[in-house]
């Protein structure tokens, strides 16, 4: 794992994932428009080292935008090495014999390498400016995403409060549009822990006191951004690196800040202030409308000498934001199961940027049990806003999105599997009648059973035996096609006998 991102970028130089951009480029637009070209072609992360107007900044972006670099990123092979971690932590059972019953213990104690350190000094307050010796757009190479946004944004950033009535901590990534200087857009949307803080604030009084790393080691980085359940993003990303994260107190503000970031911005947020906030390019890939928002006003800028400013876009998917929801499903599928156990996996498409919709697949015991399950994913933090629900039997590849069309426009009766509920929605959505909460769907493509009033006998799948699959496969190369081999077919399409 990594301390900073200047091991990350390292990382990435040695494997071939860097690209390093000595010609000049512009912060506003052309950054975007060279990685979006960049994002879609799988191509490798940027350092751009000539930025206009920013000499002495290198801007790093699409340093997570492909599944090969999130996983690099978090130190695993497989984004699904982190869930199962989770999920041995998760069986509370003792097992038998005197080795498994150490290895238990090993992995309990593990827990006591997550909290963080606090450290005297750190590298991210090499410099340090107070008061009007801050100016944001002048030291930083901050974007400008799309054509229509309201200004420039920092996109990537790690923003750290403190609940002022429970003492809880919250890091959370929530953009800020810069509006001046010293000056910044708080979008903390109405259903994100940053809200909860401001108004425990409001309640006392009392303005919130604000830090914003950016540019950490790259675990923090995504804790930032991971939907965390009531755990301490520092503790988790102590978790994801086998080692806590070093903290230093911030110097104008009672705010622990990541010791090795490149750039700390602190500052406070006064709950009875606002101003207008965007428009701005999102991962919808539409623009969402200027909206009054809290505002961030900077009392000082601490960053190491000669800072690496990481920032990403988001847009219509695919974009590099894709891979850090990515690994948020693989990551949390353990904790979902925790609470929904008939749940066997499933998947987020890129396309419906993660609130849009969620393929499930399930161990389908009785009636309606789809259903039950669709009501509990309702319930069930950030799922609470999902737009749409498609639910599949236990041999279906949630992943496979062929196989799932199939399942669903063959195995649904849209008058009776389809459920339709009012609920939350993400704040971002702009198809709903009213902002925060519109209808929703949820699509039951499970295979029906006499207890659901289906007496007709549901037909088998056209599936071939294994014996047969194995041996074409095996012999495949000798039949003289001229076309590669697909491969064995998923296990929800090949036989039993």
């Amino acid at each position: 794992m990594f301390r900073s991102l200047r091991d990350f970028v390292g990382a990435l130089r040695d494997a071939g994932e860097l690209a390093e951009i000595s010609s000049p480029v512009d912060p506003i637009l052309e950054v975007t428009e060279i990685n979006d070209r960049v994002v879609r072609a799988g191509g490798p992360a940027l350092l751009f080292t000539n930025v206009i107007g920013y000499p002495g900044v290198p801007l790093l972006i699409n340093a997570f935008g492909t599944e090969r670099r999130m996983c690099l990123a978090l130190g695993v092979e497989r984004l699904d090495d982190i869930g199962d971690r989770i999920a041995a932590l998760l069986d509370l059972s003792m097992p038998q014999g005197f080795g498994g019953k150490l290895r238990k213990l090993g992995q309990v104690a593990q827990l006591r390498s997550l909290p963080p350190d606090h450290v005297r000094s750190g590298d991210c307050q090499q410099v340090v400016q107070t008061g009007d010796a801050v100016d944001l757009l002048r030291d930083f190479p901050i974007i400008q995403c799309w054509p229509q946004d309201g200004g420039r944004f920092i996109t990537l950033p790690m923003v750290i409060s403190r609940d002022p009535a429970t003492g809880r901590r919250n890091v959370g990534m929530y953009r800020l549009q810069v509006h001046g200087p010293r000056t910044l857009g708080m979008h903390w949307q109405i259903h994100k822990h940053g809200t909860e803080q401001m108004e425990a604030a409001a309640e006392l009084g009392q303005r919130i006191e604000v830090a914003v790393a950016i540019g950490a080691d790259p675990a923090l980085t995504y804790s930032a951004s991971a939907p965390l359940p009531d755990v301490d993003e520092f503790v988790f990303a102590g978790f994801l690196r086998g080692k806590g994260v070093d903290l230093v107190r911030a110097k104008t503000v009672d705010v622990d800040v990541p010791a090795d970031a490149e750039i700390i911005i602190e500052g406070y947020v006064d709950p009875a202030e606002r101003a207008v906030e965007g428009p701005f390019g999102d991962h919808t890939g539409y623009y969402t409308p200027a909206e009054d928002f809290p505002v961030m006003h900077v009392t000082a800028v601490t960053h190491r000498k000669r800072p690496i400013y990481q920032t990403i876009v988001v847009g219509a998917p695919p974009q590099e934001d894709a891979w850090l929801g990515k690994a948020s499903e693989r990551i949390f599928l353990p904790l979902l199961r925790f609470t929904i156990p008939e749940i066997i996996d499933y998947d987020l498409p890129i396309e419906g940027v993660f609130h849009g919709c969620v393929i499930v697949s399930i161990a389908k015991r009785y009636p309606k049990h789809a259903q039950k399950v669709m009501h509990a994913l309702w319930g069930a933090g950030q799922m609470s806003r999902v737009k749409c629900i498609l639910v599949v039997d236990a041999d279906v590849d949630v992943h496979d999105y062929a196989e799932v069309a199939w399942r669903v426009f063959g195995n649904v009766d849209w008058q009776r599997d389809v459920t339709i509920v009012e609920g939350p929605v993400d704040q971002l959505d702009h198809a709903s009648p009213m902002p925060n909460w519109g209808g929703k769907i949820g699509v039951d493509a499970t295979r029906k059973t006499p207890a659901e009033g289906y007496d007709r006998g549901w037909p088998p799948d056209m599936t071939m035996t294994d014996a047969v699959v194995d041996a074409v496969t095996e012999r495949w190369a000798a039949l003289g096609l001229g076309i590669a081999d697909p491969g064995a077919r998923p296990a929800g399409r090949r036989g039993r006998a």
